[in-house]
């Protein structure tokens, strides 16, 4: 069953978008389309969205400056990132991609197939730690509550026992004086006659 997360293709080239689209359908995830860097962010802010094919040089906001902001931000910076570029290699942007943590730059134009092997490597991998991530969050939910449960039965064995030490303290107090009342009159039976003779 396809997962519910998005491929976000981006680029200012429509041509470029269907290519890429082509090459990604077999692999039977959705895609997303986007032309500019500002589209961009916004889908990717949406949510679901498994991983990022993006295009390096695009008017106004470029593709590193998307991954820059995408890194900033908790709910965008573990979302795998593929540059795309046409203008061949390049030192400068080589490391700069890298140092944003991108996982791979892309020569343009692309191989199909050695595209959908990268994307297919990426996109579970980020898939496959997502799931643990929830699993994690649900196993510490459950745990959480086992706690409080456990919590809340000593809490109420403490009361319950508490109860009882006072119920008993009760029943402890009331036998003292009928004792005491029951000595005494053992006693005044005892010696009635002879205080009487006195």
């Amino acid at each position: 069953m396809p997962s519910e997360s998005r491929i976000l293709i981006v680029d200012d080239h429509e041509d470029t978008l269907y290519a890429l689209e082509s090459a990604l359908a077999p692999l039977g995830h959705r895609l997303t389309r986007a032309t500019s860097g500002d589209a961009a962010l916004k889908e990717v802010l949406r949510g679901r969205v498994g991983l990022l094919l993006l295009d390096v040089r695009m008017p106004g906001v470029s593709g590193l400056d998307v991954v820059h902001y995408m890194r900033g931000v908790e709910q965008t910076q573990h979302i795998p990132v593929i540059l795309l570029t046409g203008f061949g290699p390049d030192a400068e942007l080589t490391a700069a991609a890298f140092r944003l943590g991108v996982a791979d730059l892309v020569m343009k134009p692309v191989d199909p197939w050695a595209l959908r092997t990268k994307v297919r490597y990426l996109y579970d991998a980020h898939e496959r730690s997502h799931t643990l991530e929830r699993e994690i969050r649900d196993l510490r939910a459950r745990l959480k509550e086992h706690e409080e449960l456990k919590e809340l039965k000593e809490l109420k064995e403490l009361k319950e026992h508490e109860e009882l030490r006072a119920a008993d303290d009760h029943r402890d107090r009331r036998r003292i004086p009928a004792q005491h009342d029951g000595a005494k009159e053992r006693t005044q039976a005892a010696h009635g006659p002879d205080m009487d003779r006195a």
